[in-house]
């Protein structure tokens, strides 16, 4: 069973999003919040796989709540899945910096809203190409203002395709098919670019593809 919490200051969001997650009955809402500073709380007592967390929140905002879940030593195992809307895009480049482990749209299909939430359980970013390039993509100049190239310096031509790959949102099936690596090679040098770049997850991996210009707003595999 994936043991969710639902963060957002409407009711009526909240109300509708319970139903749609337990649907399948492998998917359980353990805790729903109005805010961030309440939501923090429940989550601590009861360590859900996974929060759906909006941004704009009384008390303690979407952003400085996940911020202190992955600061939290023992909150590891807890996956924030950002809750946004277009108007919210900005917002969600700094949900992903503070360590969301990926982002959907409120207005998701149920069954991709199961579907999210299984892939975040399982320890997978949630970056599917629609999504990826569907919400940075939509940031247009925003994304070029701040492209910082000195962040690949420390890369070799081959991690450098790896991280555009990874920031079109491919898999590492994608990306080993697309390069002519294996998988599991694809997989290792995920891990290296990981480490070079200080970077929590694939979600960060996505920011720092675009703010480094290596990938451009309306990008796509």
């Amino acid at each position: 069973m994936i043991r969710i919490a639902l963060l957002d200051d409407q009711e009526l969001v909240r109300t509708g999003l319970r139903p749609l997650a337990e649907h399948d009955g492998d998917i359980e809402v353990v805790a729903e919040a109005p805010d961030g500073h309440t939501g923090l709380s429940l989550i601590r007592r009861h360590r859900p796989d996974v929060v759906l967390m909006d941004i704009r929140m009384p008390r303690l905002d979407g952003i400085a709540a996940t911020e202190h879940i992955a600061a939290d030593p023992d909150l590891g195992d807890v996956r924030v899945v950002v809750l946004t809307t277009f108007d919210e895009d900005e917002n969600v480049l700094a949900a992903v910096r503070a360590g969301a482990a990926g982002f959907l749209l409120k207005d998701v299909a149920p069954h991709e809203l199961r579907d999210a939430i299984r892939v975040v359980a399982a320890g997978d970013s949630l970056l599917s190409p629609t999504i990826t390039t569907t919400v940075l993509g939509h940031l247009g100049a925003s994304l070029n203002t701040r492209v910082r190239p000195e962040m690949l310096d420390a890369l070799t031509d081959r991690e450098r395709d790896v991280l555009a790959g990874v920031g079109r949102g491919a898999s590492n099936d994608e990306i080993g098919a697309s390069l002519h690596i294996s998988p599991a090679t694809a997989r290792t040098y995920v891990s290296r670019l990981l480490a070079k770049l200080g970077a929590r997850d694939r979600a960060q991996l996505v920011v720092v593809s675009y703010e480094s210009g290596l990938i451009t707003p309306g990008d796509a595999s």
